[in-house]
């Protein structure tokens, strides 16, 4: 008898996704993080969810887990992969078997179109929701998820014939590891209601565009612009007084322009770290390539003490 080897794993292709920057993202774990029992691991911005799948397979004193992002599409998949797998991948299977018996690229963008204006127009239900954001994700152009200033979903075909739509595996894989998990859906503030003794939260908010042409970060119809990073930071401030270890990913103007210290000087208070990243998603092919993120931190692993940070001996 064959045993089940599959991990839980992201379920769909985000713009932004961490699985890259795992290694780097562990190795900047607060050093207690290892050590102390029952921690409190959030993250408000949940997105593909690759730290989290990480981190909940890899470290297992983590007694309570906080997921959340605005995106209400995004959040009923999480909860229909918790609550109702197996309708899920039913639902899956039927329109990945439609889709493939549909024989040419043709009458398969059709079947796309089609398909993304039900999911945009129409109000499903919770499971057939669920199973068009994966048909959606997984034949659409670049695996991107975007919104347009209506709120719909608005990329376009991506030419995949036989694309997996319906990955059983990990679904069941998933359903199990979030068995345990709170999920939340609406603005990343709420998660203050959730803590514990020991809070660590991760936060992967929508990048800071470094030009027009990197601006990805629409996947609700609500832009996250400046005035959004200014009061996300100010949020962290309060988490810092509060005494929670904060980690954030974001971009890195510099990378591109010397002189755009938006996010430095936003931080400044903070640890800012450069880490190596590769760029898969950029309407410009030439534009892919690598590029440099920041991790920004509260904590620091030094045994000197730094005003406003949390110091781990």
């Amino acid at each position: 008898m064959s045993i089940n080897t599959t991990i839980a794993k992201p379920f769909l292709k985000w713009a932004g996704g961490k699985t890259q920057l795992l290694p780097e993202i562990d190795r900047h774990l607060p050093i207690n993080f290892r050590d102390c029992d029952n921690v409190t691991y959030i993250e408000p911005f949940i997105g593909g969810g690759s730290v989290f799948f990480y981190i909940l397979q890899h470290y297992h004193n983590i007694g309570k887990v906080v997921i959340n992002d605005i995106n209400h599409h995004l959040i009923n998949a999480y909860r229909v992969i918790k609550e109702l797998p197996e309708q899920l991948i039913e639902t899956l299977s039927d329109i990945q078997s439609t889709y493939y018996a549909l024989g040419d690229l043709t009458r398969q963008k059709e079947f796309f179109l089609e398909r993304r204006a039900i999911f945009n127009k129409e109000k499903l239900d919770a499971v057939t929701d669920a199973a068009y954001l994966i048909f959606l994700n997984r034949t659409c152009y670049n695996g991107l998820y975007r919104e347009n200033s209506k709120g719909e979903f608005n990329v376009p075909f991506g030419n995949a014939s036989r694309p997996t739509i319906c990955d059983f595996a990990t679904i069941r894989a998933n359903s199990k590891l979030l068995s345990t998990v709170i999920i939340l859906q609406g603005d990343y503030s709420q998660i203050e209601e959730h803590f514990g003794d020991y809070n660590f939260i991760y936060l992967d908010p929508p990048y800071r565009p470094l030009d027009a042409s990197s601006n990805f970060n629409s996947y609700t119809k609500q832009p996250f612009n400046d005035e959004e990073q200014i009061r996300l930071k100010l949020f962290i401030d309060k988490l810092t007084a509060m005494g929670c270890y904060i980690m954030e990913s974001n971009s890195d103007g510099r990378c591109k322009d010397t002189n755009n210290s938006f996010m430095d000087d936003l931080y400044e208070d903070y640890l800012i770290e450069r880490v190596s990243a590769k760029r898969h998603i950029n309407a410009n092919p030439s534009k892919r390539g690598a590029i440099t993120e920041l991790l920004i931190r509260n904590y620091e692993r030094c045994q000197y003490h730094r005003s406003n940070l949390f110091t781990d001996i």
